[in-house]
């Protein structure tokens, strides 16, 4: 993590099967501009992993696959953060059907390892298709999003002085 004064690097990286998590990336992508970031944003596929500690914040979409399990295109990406240790500031986002038992499971899946291997700051989980109404949802995650991030750099500066 590079501590300066200037804006926070920020990676959202997402995988999408029927377009809902898609959407909701968009989502939370201008939910962040609207915070003052500037976001990269990039389909799993084309986040090159040797790129992940560049970023100060990462925030991963992604949709359920199956019985509640991560979608196999973001298995390397869940990988890569795990051997990460601390410094990553983390948010995970995605979209279920409520009609499964293991409505969002991936969410969950990578909230459990991103709470014990990174700074965790949010969750968002979304019924199927966003709407308008969950542009407030994006909204407030990307402001616990800056919120930790926040806190996690005064807590590096304090604890250097």
């Amino acid at each position: 993590m590079v501590l300066t004064n200037s804006k926070p690097m920020i990676a959202i990286v997402y995988a999408s099967a029927t377009g809902h998590t898609e959407r909701l990336t968009e989502m939370i992508a201008d939910a962040s501009v609207r915070q003052g970031l500037q976001p990269e944003v990039f389909p799993v596929k084309e986040f090159d992993l040797k790129e992940l500690l560049r970023y100060d914040i990462v925030l991963v979409g992604t949709y359920t696959w199956l019985n509640g399990e991560i979608p196999r295109q973001l298995h390397r990406l869940f990988e890569a953060i795990e051997q990460h240790q601390g410094e990553l500031v983390t948010g995970v986002f995605g979209t279920g059907d409520r009609c499964f038992a293991t409505y969002c499971g991936a969410v969950d899946l990578f909230r459990d390892m991103l709470h014990v291997k990174t700074q965790l700051a949010a969750t968002l989980k979304v019924e199927q298709m966003p709407s308008a109404e969950d542009r407030l949802r994006c909204d407030a995650f990307m402001n616990s999003v800056w919120r930790k991030y926040s806190q996690y750099v005064e807590s590096l500066v304090a604890a250097k002085s």
